[in-house]
């Protein structure tokens, strides 16, 4: 497991989910492992724990224990699945969000800018886009959509006219392709922080990471026993924004809805207002812990 992937903020995950020996709890974003087990390590024989992957890698970390379950789905199906098998609702909810190190870490998944490999960057291996879609088929203005939200990017308008000119010469289908193809617009001396933010949009888009997150999100609410506990940790400011308002507000914009009385009709309370993140000597051991932000609420 510590070789597919090295969970973030370990034991700070385990106290927000204040884990009942006997309760029943989900683990959205499974991958490696490394968070399940050690929920499941806090559960008693009458314990359940459910693990919500749609990577068909992660099926290899499938957990031999009669008191775990796995569904191979992405977690905007978190209430169908949950309840065709009869669990709801459910004690605690964890999600680490974004892309496993193990994802990173093989070439061919097209996920880092330090290897070529094809432009891929699905999530679900199955799913019908890809990066290499992305890059070739949408049109101008979509990419410059795409880089400009999901990239934070600067020049993004330039960036998207680049690559459809680009593509007029020959497809752009791998990552040393892309990279030659908009090497002229990546500012001298901030070349890994723009490449990132350019793969980071692509990923996005491919995986429609922004939507899932909404709709895992508003689930979260009707699948939540009362008194039970919402944990995200998230790794760049456009999930934790969504994460943040959702957990203040039981919505994603706007003002916090109230009753005729005045008072505040939410669904969560916010164990701490802000987010907590990884200590100094977790950061020196795994790099991956230094953007990481983690959220905690109860439900009410």
């Amino acid at each position: 497991m510590s070789k597919y992937h090295t969970p973030v903020m370990l034991q700070e995950c385990m106290d927000a989910l204040a884990i009942k020996a006997d309760g029943t709890y989900v683990d959205v974003t499974f991958g490696g492992g490394g968070h399940a087990k050690e929920i499941i390590k806090n559960l008693n024989e009458d314990g359940i724990l459910v693990g919500f992957d749609q990577d068909q890698d992660a099926r290899e970390n499938i957990i031999e224990d009669e008191r775990f379950i796995f569904i191979d789905q992405n977690f905007r199906f978190l209430k169908n699945n949950l309840r065709a098998h009869d669990l709801l609702p459910v004690d605690g909810i964890l999600a680490d969000l974004g892309v496993s190190s193990h994802q990173f870490d093989v070439p061919e998944r097209g996920f880092s800018t330090r290897f070529d490999g094809d432009l891929d960057m699905r999530m679900d291996q199955d799913g019908d886009l890809t990066a290499q879609k992305v890059v070739n088929t949408y049109s101008e203005d979509q990419l410059h959509k795409i880089f400009g939200i999901y990239g934070e990017i600067q020049n993004a308008k330039t960036l998207a006219r680049t690559i459809t000119t680009a593509r007029l010469n020959a497809p752009i289908l791998t990552i040393a392709d892309l990279k030659t193809a908009i090497q002229h617009q990546i500012p001298k001396g901030k070349e890994n922080k723009y490449l990132a933010q350019v793969f980071q949009a692509l990923r996005i888009e491919v995986n429609q990471e922004m939507e899932s997150l909404k709709d895992f999100l508003n689930q979260t609410i009707d699948v939540l026993a009362k008194g039970g506990r919402l944990v995200v940790m998230s790794y760049h400011s456009l999930e934790d924004r969504l994460v943040k308002n959702f957990l203040a507000k039981g919505k994603f914009s706007g003002m916090v809805e109230k009753d005729f009385f005045g008072n505040e009709i939410k669904p969560f309370d916010l164990v701490v207002k802000k987010s907590i993140t990884a200590s100094e000597e977790e950061v020196a051991l795994n790099n991956r812990a230094r953007s990481a932000r983690l959220r905690i609420a109860i439900k009410r």
